[in-house]
C-alpha cells in the first residue's frame, strides 16, 4: 500500500514537473494562434501582426538559451520570461483593439 502511494506521489511529481518545464512553449502556441486569428479576421494590420511576431521570435530565441545554458530554465528565469509573455500577451490585445484594420 506504501509503495503504490509513493509511486503515485512520484507519478504526479513527474507531471506537474514537465508541465511546468512546457508551460513557456504551451503560451508561445497559443499567442502565436492568437497573432494568426487577428492576421486572419483584420484586427491585426500586416505591420502589426509583424512586430508581435518579432517580438514572439524574440522571447522564443531568449527561452532556447536559457534552457541551453542551465540545463533547464530556473525558477528565476521562468518567472521573468512568464512576466514577459504577460506583457506581449497585453500587446496583441491592445493592438487587436485598437481600431485599426487592414
Amino acid at each position: 500500500m506504501k509503495r503504490t502511494i509513493l509511486s503515485m506521489l512520484a507519478a504526479g511529481a513527474l507531471v506537474s514537473g514537465v508541465a511546468l518545464a512546457d508551460r513557456p512553449a504551451a503560451r508561445q502556441r497559443a499567442q502565436q494562434a492568437r497573432i494568426r486569428q487577428g492576421l486572419g479576421s483584420g484586427a491585426l494590420t500586416p505591420r502589426e501582426a509583424a512586430k508581435l511576431e518579432r517580438k514572439e521570435a524574440r522571447l522564443r530565441r531568449q527561452i532556447r538559451r536559457d534552457r541551453i545554458d542551465g540545463g533547464g530554465l530556473t525558477p528565476k528565469e521562468r518567472i521573468r520570461i512568464e512576466k514577459k509573455q504577460d506583457r506581449l500577451s497585453r500587446q496583441i490585445y491592445r493592438q487587436k483593439h485598437d481600431n485599426q484594420s487592414r
